[in-house]
Parts: C-alpha cells; structure tokens; sequence
C-alpha cells in the first residue's frame, strides 16, 4: 500500500463504514491520520493486474500496535476491507494469507481484531485463517445510538514467540 493507492483504499474503507457492520467510524479518516496510525511494514493491497490504474485496488489490510510498551512487541491488530465488486472472489483470503506470513516474518506473535457480530462474512474469513474467538465484549461502544457488541479474534503465530 503506497500514498498512490490512497484514494481507492479510502474508499473501500468508506464503503465498509457505511454498512454499518464495519467499524464504530463512521467517516474515513484523511490520507495522512490514516497513514500515521498505521505500521508502515504491515500494509498491502490487492490489486487486479487486469484493470485500469485507480480503479484496480480491490482490498486492502493494514496493521496498528496494540501498544507501544515493549512487552506488546509482538501484537498488531489489523483492519481488512474489500471492494463489494470483489467479494467472494477469495481476495480477503489472499490477503490475509499474505499478512500472516508477513507478520510471522517479522516476529509478530499475536495479530487480533474486533469484529462487529453482524459480520459473518468477516468472522468466517478469519476462522478459516486459524483466528480464534477470545470473547464478545458487550456492548462495547455505541454506533449511531444502539450500542454493539464486539467479537474479540485472536491469531498467536505457531511459530513466532514458542
């Protein structure tokens, strides 16, 4: 993922909030608070090779630190959001394969993510990369005034950190 690519990764990431199963944002952020609050090392994007410049971004997934104590080296959550024209063609699979393998290269132990309930899609994806559920934090936070729940999945690398 490169600042070229910003304008579709916002996006796509807009239209997952819009859904109203994506996140408690509700706007996406500009292009530099996006940027900074994101690890540099652990961004990507799926792109179809096919299509014409600016319109070929068909995912994206990127990291942030759970922390910036030491101890937390190790743990990243991740957000992961696909194009509506481009679900159920696997790109969230590939994706995710991708990331995990990058992080693992890095020396990331643990990747979690919260996930809306509602988001079978997502909690799918995520079981069929080997994430487990810790917990269901109830009512978490509020989203355009009902309060939601949050699915609480975890990844600990079997290798990284045994």
């Amino acid at each position: 993922m490169t600042a070229q690519d910003a304008g579709q990764v916002l996006a796509i990431y807009q239209h997952g909030l819009d859904t109203g199963h994506a996140s408690f944002e509700t706007t996406a952020p500009a292009w530099a608070d996006f940027d900074a609050a994101k690890l540099d090392r652990y961004r990507y994007v799926a792109a179809d090779p096919g299509a014409a410049p600016g319109t070929d971004v068909l995912g994206w997934i990127a990291a942030s630190p759970v922390s910036d104590r030491c101890c937390y080296a190790g743990v990243v959550e991740h957000s992961i959001y696909i194009s509506p024209h481009a679900r159920g063609r696997g790109v969230g699979a590939r994706l995710l394969a991708a990331f995990i393998a990058a992080t693992e290269s890095g020396g990331i132990w643990t990747v979690q993510s919260g996930v809306f309930p509602e988001n079978a899609p997502s909690l799918r994806l995520h079981a069929k990369a080997g994430f487990r559920t810790v917990g269901t934090r109830r009512h978490l936070g509020r989203l355009h005034g009902e309060w939601r729940d949050v699915v609480l999945l975890e990844r600990r690398s079997p290798t990284v950190g045994m």
